[in-house]
């Protein structure tokens, strides 16, 4: 069977050649005799992929060196309750509200102090960002936090908001390595790798090194304590290692297309064809204000459930899959991550002018 063009929100698309070099590696990791499955994390080879994967994430996003680079578990959704835990000294949290995870993010923080929704979407179905040029950040908060993309609603903060100097937190999940970015402007920048970067089970943590700290709220478990992470170089127990190490040929891979400024290029490219043709669409119209529209996650729908339900039942027969909204919005949702290739989105514009033609 040939592969699809899988347009999921996460597990995503994986670029091809890294799975082929996964497959030829599987049963002999570079003479070990061993997969990187069966490795020990202790291990000499181990160490290796783990010190390269953090080099070359450390070279592509420019990270500074009073930046520490953590591999963990636990998903996006643990940092929900991990940050507060290390980061609310004085019990007090802005957060920015512009979707589903920002507000899942929200409600986990009020276990452990006071949450200030200080900006919202949420009034128009999230279907843009908020001016978050003046807000009304909290003297004593400890930090700002935002989801820079999000992944449901397909938009995206293309000015970070100002914080008035306090900590900026970004969950970039959907969005991470798919442009530059300049790390100095976050405290803690994180993500699940299984929308832009790996396999379901790795989060990457980028954190500033003064924000790791002994002093997290009383009760916080050694796992949950940044600290216990950062000092062990993430080997503080087993790591998801298969999963690091499908990272590490991923950063390989975006090296090898030139880098984010490439990446970003390639990314903006591929949107275009398909924002332009919902543009002009008769049939289908995307969600998005148009200035906060996301490179990663386009939403669109037809107005008519049936009809939506019907796309999505015949671009899955043509091979191209995963095209359904979130459970929460309906409607249709492609993601195009770094690894959809130019050619999956002219594919799916082209399959949807052939059913707006046959459904008008």
């Amino acid at each position: 069977m040939s592969r699809v063009y899988n347009f999921s929100a996460g597990p995503a698309v994986l670029p091809e050649e890294v799975l082929k070099e996964a497959a030829a590696e599987m049963l002999d990791y570079k003479g070990t005799g061993m997969s990187v499955m069966e490795m020990s994390h202790r291990s000499k080879a181990f160490e290796e992929i783990i010190t390269t994967a953090e080099q070359d994430l450390r070279d592509l996003m420019g990270i500074p060196d009073n930046y520490k680079v953590l591999f963990l578990q636990g998903g996006a959704s643990q940092q929900f309750a991990m940050i507060p835990m290390n980061l609310m000294k004085n019990r007090v949290a802005d957060y920015i509200i512009t979707g589903q995870w920002a507000k899942k993010a929200a409600k986990e923080a009020e276990k452990y102090g006071k949450v200030n929704r200080i900006a919202s979407s949420e009034d128009k179905t999230f279907s843009y960002i908020p001016d978050c040029s003046d807000l009304p950040v909290s003297e004593n908060a400890d930090y700002v936090y935002i989801c820079e993309n999000n992944t449901i609603y397909g938009t995206k903060f293309k000015e970070l908001p100002n914080t008035k100097g306090k900590t900026l937190v970004a969950d970039v999940s959907s969005c991470f390595l798919s442009e530059p970015v300049d790390v100095t402007k976050y405290g803690v920048i994180y993500g699940g790798v299984q929308k832009n970067i790996g396999p379901a089970g790795v989060v990457i943590v980028i954190i500033r090194e003064d924000l790791i700290t002994e002093d997290v709220l009383p009760g916080t478990p050694t796992m949950l304590t940044y600290k216990t992470h950062a000092d062990a170089k993430s080997l503080y127990n087993t790591p998801p290692a298969y999963g690091i190490y499908i990272c590490g040929k991923v950063f390989k891979w975006i090296k090898a297309q030139g880098g984010l400024a490439a990446m970003k290029e390639k990314n903006e490219k591929k949107a275009k064809v398909l924002y332009d043709f919902l543009d002009q669409s008769r049939l289908f119209k995307g969600t998005v204000v148009q200035k906060d529209r996301s490179l990663m996650n386009v939403p669109f729908v037809t107005g008519n459930a049936d009809m939506d339900a019907k796309f999505v039942k015949e671009a899955k027969e043509a091979g191209l899959e995963n095209l359904k909204g979130h459970r929460t919005v309906g409607g249709m949702r492609a993601s195009i991550y770094n690894a959809m290739p130019y050619d999956g989105v002219v594919a799916l514009v082209d399959f949807m002018k052939k059913f707006e033609e046959e459904n008008l």
